[in-house]
């Protein structure tokens, strides 16, 4: 039986990252929970591997209240220090918590625009936008739109929301779908 032709950066021997790709990298979300908990990974990746992240993702889980914006918004520092003690996150005050200060911000989004869904999306003029990179020359980054989508964010008070941890975002909810060409997983 044919192997599936995947994006070059999906190592082969990792079951794990292979089912990341084939059901979620570049799949639209528009669910504000899992939204919320993709912004949360995607800021803790930051200055380290995806897969690095991934592997912790239940960790993440358990860790932040399965994700829950409004539980996340009130935890405490006693409950923030508890949490940098656990060995299954990866354990940075600065994003520990950020993920508080992020939710609180991404509870006054949803406050303001319905749902963060709304407002994210609106970045992208409500439809994804799709590449197909045919080589590395073709990765990208950062876009004119990761740009704008993390200064708005950071002026509402986010963090570890720079445009490549934007881009890596915008391209991991769907809101780009970076699949390459020839990628089983390309539309």
């Amino acid at each position: 039986m044919p192997t599936k032709r995947r994006c070059r950066w999906v190592p082969a021997e990792k079951p794990d990252y292979i089912a990341y790709h084939d059901t979620e990298w570049g799949v639209p979300v528009r669910d504000d929970r899992l939204l919320f908990e993709m912004l949360i990974l995607e800021g803790a990746q930051a200055g380290l591997s995806w897969y690095t992240i991934l592997k912790r993702r239940e960790g993440y889980r358990k860790a932040f209240k399965r994700f829950d914006p409004r539980k996340v918004a009130k935890m405490t520092d006693a409950e923030l220090r508890a949490v940098l003690k656990q060995g299954d996150i990866i354990r940075n005050r600065l994003k520990v918590f950020g993920a508080r200060q992020n939710a609180r911000a991404f509870l006054a989004i949803q406050k303001e625009f319905g749902s963060f869904a709304t407002y994210l999306w609106t970045f992208v003029g409500g439809e994804p936008q799709i590449r197909r990179p045919q080589g590395p020359r073709d990765f990208r980054a950062t876009s004119p739109e990761s740009d704008t989508l993390s200064k708005d964010l950071k002026k509402r008070g986010m963090t570890f929301v720079g445009s490549t941890i934007m881009y890596a975002y915008m391209q991991a909810v769907g809101l780009v779908n970076d699949h390459e060409a020839g990628c089983c997983r390309a539309v």
